[in-house]
């Protein structure tokens, strides 16, 4: 069973801080990392970020 790959810039919750050390954030999960907040969560519980809530397109 191949489990669906969560990229995070694709997720509303996601956002760039402009701390060097932690340098990416998830806003639904309250935190910061070096590295992508999905891959954090991803290797803590071994499963997919369940608070994944893709982009939708602006249409202007």
């Amino acid at each position: 069973m191949q489990q669906d790959i969560v990229r995070c810039r694709d997720c509303r919750h996601y956002y760039v801080t402009h701390q060097a050390d932690f340098r990416y954030g998830c806003r639904a999960l309250d935190f910061k990392s070096r590295r992508e907040p999905a891959t954090e969560v991803r290797e803590a519980s071994g499963q997919s970020c369940q608070y994944f809530y893709r982009k939708t397109a602006c249409v202007v």
